[in-house]
This record gives structure tokens, C-alpha cells and sequence, in this order.
């Protein structure tokens, strides 16, 4: 049987895709290799799904450092407000939490995956699970339908590739489309991990003496080779058993990556500022104000206030400080050295967990060879990307969703139209 669209993959992005390419009636079919729909998807949010973010375009476009720009054309006809609405007249009532987050009222991914999937079966398009594609079929510059694994061919005068990164290999992303993509033609830029715990072999971290520490409000910032700030993100962080972990540590990754890649050195400088909001003349002053107010108390007391309890002999052995001393010993130079440590602690970093441990691929289908206002490719007529093969990564929050909707309404919309 011949169809008008065949989309490849079950996910955010195929799903979205399979919805607005059949909306007018268009012959759609979904395939995926999986034995259910949207297992990512299911797992999202910590489980509950966070459907897109709510911060205008420009803070949208900030939030994907990966290629983000790309995004202008696709979010203007399909952005986060759009997803919202869509999302309230399937039913699913969102509300939003700490830094424009979306989620569903119910506090469950299952609703979200469900609702998709209710109305792709709703609009009349044909779901094939268990049903892995081997090729994408070209004829004269065009697509012409795929072949499933088993050896039958389907054929369509569009395909949409929403097969997903490496990122998360149990939910059935194992970087298949990119095969089907070079062998039209395209370009995969080099994948890597994204969103991603940082690893390092400090002494520190080896002995396991900060494992399971979680810092709250804090700054981590990623230095080049010349001790420059690269990036800088404020906010939650923890130390792990292999090194450094929780939503900045994440959000850092994708620079530590590149900045080891770019000067194929070994490892990166990042540091941890323990005060953001306070200078260190302004941490002196406090800390040396609170040993003076209890001038026979030793250091190690005196920090407690400020510091969690498991930094300070850390601390302290770093400035060559005697955890005992108290106010009248204290060697004005070394304290001086200690607040410098609190506002710039370095942790040297090796690189970060696999590909499969990452939250996100980075890399992907080069988007110079891609139409932003359309998902079609440029090389191929009738072949189209959407999601997470596309060469677009995001932070964690949201923003890797909305860029998987976006595209994958373009796509959808577009593919129908194809001649």
C-alpha cells in the first residue's frame, strides 16, 4: 500500500509529526521499531513530563546554545504558547513551575503520552510498532517510501526521519536515521554527549569524601586554556562518586566537551564559587567577622554557618590552615586565600559520561543541508528531519521538547503538502 507520509520514529517529534501531517486528511503512516509509542517521552521530567517552557522566543532561542537560531522560522509557527494550546484542547491542563517549566497538572508523563497518541489514532493514522526500518528508498533526487527490516517495501512520496539521537538507548534511540540520512547525501556533524554528568580524577573525588554532597545557589563556571570563563551557570549542583552532577553540572557539559575536543587538551578547569552573590572582600569580612565574634572557637566551628560541614577540612587543607586555630592565630594571607577558594574552588575535569548516559545528543544532521522553514531536506525532495537527529541541542528545562514539537509540526505540516 502506498501511502502520502511515512513517518520513521514514535517520540516527541514523530508523534507531533504524525498529527499535523494527517490533520487534513492526508495518508499517513507510523512506524517504529519499538513495541510502544513515545518511551522517552514516557520518562521525561523526572516522569512527569515538561512539555516546553514558557519564556518568550529570544530566551527560548538562549536556552538551545546548540544551533538554536535555526529555530527562528519553526517556533514562529509552532512555538511554546502554540504547544500549550495544543496540549489544553487535548484536555491536558498544564501549569508552570520555577524557570517557565510546563508540565501537566496530573504530574504524569502517561497523560501526555497518551493524549498524543489518542489523537494520532483519532486522525486515522496507521501505527506499525515492532517494525524497524532498514532504509530510506531514493529514486532520481527523491524519496520513494522505506524497507522495514523484514524485507517489505512501503512506499510514499514523503518520509520524515524522527528517529531520535544515541542519548537514551533503551528508549529505542540508537542513532539509526543517521545511516539513512548519509546515504542521501547528508552530513552528520560529529555526536557527542550533552547534558551530561561531568567526570574527574581530583583526589577528592576518588576518595568519595564529598560523594552525595548537593550544593544549593551556587556558580559553576568552565575556564579555556587561558583561566577564561568559557560559560557560567548558577544554580544546584552535586558531587558524585566519578565527579560532578545536577542541573549546572548538565548544563556545563556540552562546553567541557568542546573546549577538550577544540584544543585536544586532556582536561578542563572548571571551578565552583560557593558565594555568587558576594564578592571576596565581602566574604572575608563575614568570615572574619563571625571568628572574631567567638574568638576562642576554632576555624572549623566558625566556618559551619557558612559552609557545608563535609567542605570545610577540604577547604582548609587546600589554604594550609590548621583546623584548630582560632581568631588571634588566623594568617591574614591564608584566610584571604581561603575566601578566594570559596569563590573560585577548582575541580579538574576529565570529560563526561557516555553518549548513552547523556540526556541529549549534540551533533547531528548538518543544518546547512536542511530548509529551517519547511524540516524538507535540501539534497533529497519529499525527505524530511525533525527532532533530535537534527544537529540542535538544548538545556535540560524544556527546551529540547519544544525544539522536538516544532520541528516536528513543520515537518508534518510540509510532508502533507508534498507533491
Amino acid at each position: 500500500m502506498a501511502y502520502d507520509v511515512i513517518v520513521i520514529g514514535g517520540g516527541s517529534a514523530g508523534l507531533m509529526a504524525s498529527i499535523a501531517a494527517s490533520r487534513d486528511g492526508a495518508n499517513v503512516l507510523l512506524v517504529d521499531k519499538g513495541d510502544k509509542l513515545g518511551r522517552k517521552l514516557g520518562i521525561s521530567g523526572g516522569g512527569r513530563c515538561n512539555v516546553t517552557n514558557n519564556k518568550d522566543m529570544d530566551e527560548l532561542i538562549k536556552h538551545i546554545p546548540g544551533n538554536g537560531r535555526f529555530l527562528y522560522s519553526a517556533f514562529t509557527h509552532f512555538g511554546n504558547k502554540d504547544i500549550i494550546a495544543f496540549f489544553e484542547n487535548l484536555g491536558i491542563h498544564l501549569k508552570e513551575e520555577d524557570n517557565g517549566r510546563m508540565f501537566p497538572i496530573s504530574d504524569k508523563a502517561k497523560t501526555v503520552v497518551d493524549a498524543l497518541i489518542g489523537q494520532v489514532r483519532r486522525q486515522g493514522v496507521e501505527i506499525r510498532t515492532n517494525s524497524p526500518v532498514k532504509k530510506v528508498l531514493y529514486a532520481d533526487g527523491a524519496v520513494s517510501g522505506v524497507q522495514l527490516q523484514g524485507g517489505e517495501t512501503i512506499t510514499s512520496r514523503a518520509v520524515i526521519v524522527a528517529s531520535g539521537g544515541c542519548s537514551v538507548p533503551h528508549t529505542g534511540s540508537t542513532g539509526d536515521g543517521y545511516a539513512w540520512a548519509e546515504a542521501g547525501g547528508h552530513t552528520i556533524t560529529p555526536l557527542f554527549p550533552t547534558e551530561v554528568p561531568l567526570t574527574s580524577k581530583e583526589p577528592f573525588i576518588r576518595s568519595r569524601e564529598l560523594q552525595g554532597l548537593s550544593l544549593r545557589d551556587v556558580t559553576l563556571s568552565v575556564l579555556n586554556a587561558k583561566g577564561k570563563p568559557i560559560i557560567a551557570h548558577r544554580g544546584d549542583m552535586l558531587f558524585t562518586h566519578f565527579g560532578l552532577s545536577g542541573p549546572i553540572a548538565l548544563r556545563c557539559s556540552q562546553f567541557v566537551v568542546k573546549e577538550l575536543n577544540k584544543s585536544e587538551r586532556k582536561e578542563v578547569l572548571v571551578t565552583v564559587d560557593f558565594f555568587p552573590e558576594q564578592s571576596t572582600d565581602e566574604v572575608y569580612s563575614q568570615s572574619m567577622a563571625l571568628a572574631k565574634s567567638d574568638a576562642k572557637k576554632a576555624i572549623k566551628n566558625v566556618l559551619k554557618p557558612l559552609l557545608s560541614e563535609r567542605l570545610i577540612p577540604l577547604l582548609l587543607a587546600k589554604s594550609e590552615l590548621d583546623e584548630q586555630l582560632t581568631y588571634d592565630n588566623i594568617p591574614k594571607q591564608r584566610w584571604l586565600d581561603l575566601c578566594k577558594l570559596m569563590k573560585a574552588f577548582p575541580v579538574i575535569v576529565k570529560g563526561t559520561l557516555s553518549l548513552e548516559e547523556a540526556f541529549v545528543t549534540g551533533g547531528g544532521i548538518q543544518l546547512k543541508e536542511v530548509d529551517p522553514s519547511t524540516m524538507q531536506s535540501k539534497l533529497v525532495q519529499g525527505l524530511y528531519f525533525c527532532g533530535e537527529i537534527l544537529d540542535i541541542h538544548g538545556y535540560t528545562g524544556g527546551y529540547n521538547i519544544t525544539a522536538a514539537f516544532s520541528t516536528g509540526y513543520m515537518a508534518g505540516t510540509h510532508a502533507a503538502m508534498q507533491d
